[in-house]
């Protein structure tokens, strides 16, 4: 053993009972680093989500009320079925202006804020993480990571919110298609469908949840990121401009909602089966159900034109507000550093 190694040890030797060696200042240099990242990513997904959500909340709730209508209530023709579509959710948000106010068209933010403030949170700073282990795992750190990781890291971090978020989703869809008497707030969804439908109703749905946010969050991410890397080879400019941040987030948000939309709807027909007269027992047959009852189209895209409209505004202003409010607090505690 060398003099440096045998003083390590004399001095490990040396130690009194109940004593530990302080950890290398870089390494908790490295570990507060991290912890300080985590901290970043989760308060700009939360702020991200929150205003993006609070933009298109009329638009959003019309489309649960879409979503949950069977064919007796609105049957529009196959062939003007978009426009028909269209022209009958501004009708239901005048209509619904007119009867009960302005701020009723935001009936029911406040539980989608209590959900989509941490389902935003946890989905960008998951996705931040997983792209950061596939990214050593494929030795791509600190790079563009290549298409099936950048899509696996996206439809990762969409689970992973969604798991942990769930029930909240449900709150917000009961409290969407029903009236105020009904619910009076946010505790009181919980307590009442605990006690009359049981518990395991606030998770009512969550198969084709997780089965839709795949591809969705999947998608989402991964042609966000896509753009970006693309925009960044042509251009030179590692940092797009915020408008070309919201084009790329609505074309990411266009195709990701596109492809899981028959399973949001099975989603949102599971969710308010208990306040609608139907029962719906498993994917298959509420699919089915929906397919024998209102056909594939107006079934299954019910409201999808509506979600053309909202959709791509919605994930652009995240995708944005994510990433400049991530630019905005480095820059804050580059600030801070350099001010001490």
């Amino acid at each position: 053993m060398d003099q440096v190694g045998m003083g390590n040890a004399e001095h490990q030797g040396a130690l009194t009972k109940g004593e530990v060696l302080p950890r290398p200042a870089s390494s908790q240099s490295e570990g507060f680093k991290q912890g300080r990242t985590v901290l970043n990513s989760l308060l700009s997904g939360a702020f991200a989500g929150a205003v993006a959500k609070t933009a298109v909340a009329p638009l959003d709730r019309t489309k649960i009320i879409f979503q949950g209508k069977n064919r007796n209530s609105y049957t529009p023709s196959l062939t003007h079925l978009l426009n028909m579509y269209r022209c009958e959710a501004y009708r239901l948000i005048y209509r619904t202006y007119l009867k009960d106010g302005f701020f009723s068209l935001w009936r029911g933010n406040s539980a989608t804020m209590v959900r989509v403030i941490p389902y935003a949170a946890i989905q960008f700073c998951a996705h931040e993480q997983y792209k950061r282990i596939l990214g050593q795992y494929y030795g791509f750190q600190g790079k563009a990571l290549p298409p099936v990781p950048r899509l696996l890291a996206g439809s990762l971090a969409g689970t992973t919110a969604a798991m942990i978020t769930y029930p909240l989703d449900m709150v917000r869809a009961r409290m969407a298609v029903t009236p105020k008497e009904m619910y009076s707030n946010i505790l009181h969804v919980f307590v009442r469908i605990s006690r009359e439908e049981g518990l395991q109703t606030l998770y009512r749905g969550f198969t084709p949840t997780i089965l839709g946010v795949v591809p969705y969050a999947g998608l989402s991410f991964f042609t966000y990121e896509t753009l970006k890397k693309i925009h960044a080879e042509h251009t030179g400019r590692s940092h797009p401009f915020s408008y070309e941040r919201l084009a790329f987030g609505a074309c990411a948000g266009l195709i990701g909602q596109s492809a899981s939309y028959p399973l949001d709807v099975v989603r949102r027909r599971m969710q308010t089966a208990g306040v609608t007269g139907h029962t719906y027992g498993s994917i298959s047959g509420t699919m089915r159900d929906i397919v024998r009852e209102e056909g594939v189209i107006r079934g299954l895209y019910k409201g999808l034109s509506m979600n053309w409209v909202k959709g791509p505004i919605a994930v652009g202003i995240s995708f944005m507000t994510f990433d400049l409010m991530q630019i905005l607090l480095r820059k804050f505690q580059q600030f801070s550093h350099s001010a001490r």
